[in-house]
């Protein structure tokens, strides 16, 4: 199964302590060696919406959610379960502290 695990609220202003940098290393490692691991990435603040409604197409330029839901980063993970996607999820909220992030399946390959 893979899931799609994304930080909202991130604070994308502020650059990341050199000791934050090292404790996600770490955990990228882990997830790594463990095989898990599929992609990484940031994500920007902008974005662009198409959309199709009664046979017309328009095209709007983002940002689209409130500056305190900025999505920061994603994190593309294989894993046998939800749960162990919730698990690895946790594990990143511990390094980084207060916020929110999202778990969300990926179907397809």
């Amino acid at each position: 199964m893979r899931f799609l695990m994304y930080e909202v609220g991130a604070n994308t202003n502020n650059p990341p302590s050199p000791a934050l940098m090292a404790e996600m290393g770490k955990l990228i490692e882990e997830t790594t060696k463990a095989g898990i691991l599929l992609a990484t990435g940031g994500l920007g603040a902008h974005s662009t919406r198409v959309r199709s409604a009664s046979g017309k197409l328009s095209v709007t330029d983002g940002p689209f959610t409130e500056a305190k839901e900025l999505t920061g980063g994603f994190a593309l993970v294989e894993v046998k379960t939800k749960e162990e996607a919730i698990e690895w999820a946790k594990r990143f909220r511990k390094i980084v502290g207060e916020g929110e992030s999202v778990v969300q399946e990926v179907f397809g390959g």
